[in-house]
């Protein structure tokens, strides 16, 4: 039995071993800087150029590279997930399907970059169905995120064995960082852009274009604030223009609801819109547990009706129950109202710094990238261009003598380059090009056709070469492109903009017109531009002013600014007050607005008279 040989512990096992000892707390401080970094760099922020992180980078990028575009059959979602872990994304196959349905989602995106078929989830929260039952595309806007890649307009990174070349970023022929948002937890840092409508951004795009000094109220004249897939209502302006002035801010985003009178004296509030990323299944479990704990009052009864035409919450009153007061709570205790805080983090230069961007700063950055992008796509087509017009220059001499030609490559078949470089004076490309066409083809060459296509490219040649020497031609282009996508893929805003009551900024904002406002007896108020009314000529039969209900009558008529202050005198001695523009606007027929939508009044308690006064800051005003 051998005896077991016996270690020094301080011995080294190897003679190349090299033992470095390091103090424990520099050690973990570095590494934790580089695990940070590489999350900043390659995992939770968007690259302000494309607007998207590297997963949403690479799953387009892998259905590209396997012809999946939008005018191809769909093929399985497994497939995709399968080939972006293959080749690029060495990480957990549920992380980049996760990715890859957010893509897919229409409540998710503003304009969807993939095209899904199957089950992508909803907004009651319900999961995706697994990636072997689902199948997806690119979309057709994703074509724009990938047109003239081929182009040598990106720059290239080994992908992570080295065996292929991935994009550092995707071309992006519209501005998608703002268009469709995005969303990222970082290591000490985060970022929340909220989507925007494409029509708007490019807009906003094309007047810095037009005007390098464009102030931030300009850019705003085309954007108007974020525009949600799941639409709602952003009330207020203020926390818009400070997110777009410092890249920060906060807007509160509420659902879109209207009263609905049933039964005997009752009401009911019916919500067809609610704020970005809100789940509907737990809302309405939240709101039946307060009112289980009696947390919210005068609540008979909570239920979803939503179906394929739409969605449709409905929350019954009870009779008792003042329905403003009921709906404040709502919006105060509820996601029926939420706050969305706007964080603009992205990447910046090609060093990856995160930076926090105001909203010309991001507008900057992406035309300085199309602008380059447009010089690199220029660069190619030209080089290519200037290639085959002197393969045509060498086809023309040969077409000149084409009897002597097939002589020459007839009689000295081993050296019959040299030879026709030689008698020619072409060089090697022109000559190989010779050789490598078939005898039936140079006999039959075409001294028309050649020269019309040699002439079409002198023309493109002089054409490329006046784009790289004259920006303002590059911008004139990047213009056209980009105007050319809005038409293409524009569509007008879902989530609308209310103004709210003491902010600063509003009065500037709303143009001042002089309006017809109307008060019935039944409580229906409307606001109308007097230019709706035209003069009445001579025996004209008149124009209807307002529709009411057969029992109801106008009591109160009068022409008013939309920036004078309207004074609403009640049977119960109270006075409210709003400003004109506050009144939403209907046309001539239309019977208005229910006051109950307008005003915090009580359960039967009625308007009596209205009243328009002007603020002037010097004189007093008293009512008696």
């Amino acid at each position: 039995m051998s005896k077991k040989p016996q270690y020094d512990p301080e011995e080294i096992r190897y003679p190349e071993q090299r033992i470095v000892e390091s103090p424990l707390v520099p050690e973990m401080e570095q590494s934790y800087i580089e695990y940070a970094m590489s999350v900043i760099v390659g995992r939770a922020l968007p690259d302000v150029r494309d607007g998207l992180k590297p997963v949403h980078r690479r799953i387009l990028y892998a259905m590209y590279e396997d012809n999946l575009t939008s005018d191809k059959p769909f093929k399985k979602s497994a497939t995709c997930v399968g080939d972006v872990l293959g080749r690029y994304h060495p990480h957990g196959d549920a992380s980049v399907y996760d990715a890859l349905v957010r893509l897919a989602q229409d409540f998710s995106m503003r304009y969807m970059l993939v095209d899904g078929h199957g089950n992508f989830g909803s907004v009651d929260g319900d999961p995706p169905a697994a990636y072997r039952y689902t199948e997806a595309r690119l979309s057709k806007i994703s074509d724009e995120m990938l047109r003239d890649i081929e182009k040598d307009t990106v720059d290239w990174d080994p992908n992570f064995d080295e065996s292929r070349k991935e994009p550092r970023v995707l071309p992006a022929r519209f501005p998608n960082l703002l268009v469709n948002g995005s969303s990222g937890i970082a290591v000490g840092m985060a970022t929340n852009i909220p989507p925007h409508n494409l029509r708007e951004v490019i807009g906003a795009c094309i007047c810095v274009l037009d005007d390098p000094n464009a102030s931030l109220a300009d850019l705003m004249e085309h954007i108007k604030g974020p525009d949600f897939p799941t639409k709602g209502i952003i009330m207020g302006r203020s926390g818009i223009r400070a997110a777009y002035a410092t890249g920060r801010g906060r807007i509160v985003v509420r659902a879109r609801h209207e009263f609905e009178e049933f039964g005997h004296d009752r009401t009911r509030i019916v919500i067809t819109e609610l704020p970005y990323q809100v789940n509907k299944r737990t809302l309405i479990k939240s709101l039946a547990d307060q009112v289980e704990d009696k947390r919210l009052e005068g609540i008979s009864d909570i239920r979803d009706e939503s179906d394929r035409n739409g969605m449709r919450m409905v929350i019954e009153l009870k009779r008792d129950a003042n329905p403003q007061v009921v709906l404040n709570r709502l919006f105060n205790q509820s996601q029926l109202q939420t706050t969305f805080s706007i964080n603009m983090l992205a990447l910046v230069d090609n060093q990856h710094q995160p930076k926090i961007l105001s909203l010309r700063h991001i507008i900057d950055e992406y035309l300085a990238f199309q602008e380059e992008i447009i010089i690199r796509r220029t660069r190619y087509d030209l080089k290519k261009a200037q290639e085959r017009a002197h393969l045509l220059e060498g086809l023309l001499i040969a077409q000149d003598n084409i009897d002597e030609v097939i002589k020459i490559i007839r009689s000295a078949y081993d050296d019959a380059k040299q030879k026709l470089m030689e008698r020619f004076g072409l060089d090697d490309i022109q000559a190989q090009a010779i050789l490598d066409m078939r005898l039936k083809a140079l006999q039959g060459l075409d001294r028309e056709k050649l020269e019309g296509e040699y002439k079409e490219l002198e023309e493109r040649i002089a054409y490329f070469n006046r784009v790289l020497s004259d920006e303002s031609l590059v911008r004139q282009i990047l213009k056209e492109e980009l105007t050319a996508i809005a038409e293409k893929f524009g569509d007008d805003r879902k989530t609308e903009i209310q103004d709210v009551e003491d902010e600063i900024d509003i009065e500037d904002l709303i143009e001042e017109e002089q309006c017809v406002f109307t008060l019935t007896e039944a409580g229906y108020i409307k606001r109308t531009p007097v230019s709706e009314y035209a003069a009445q000529s001579k025996g004209g039969m008149g124009k209807k002013g307002i529709t009411t209900r057969e029992e109801d009558t106008v009591v109160d008529v009068f022409t008013a600014s939309t920036h004078d202050h309207i004074l609403f005198f009640t049977d119960t001695g109270k006075v409210y007050r709003k400003k004109g523009y506050q009144i939403p606007e209907s046309g001539k027929t239309a019977k208005g607005t229910n006051l109950i939508n307008i005003l915090q009044i009580e359960q039967g308690e009625r308007v009596q008279a209205m009243l328009h006064y002007r603020e002037t800051g010097e004189e007093q005003l008293y009512l008696m």
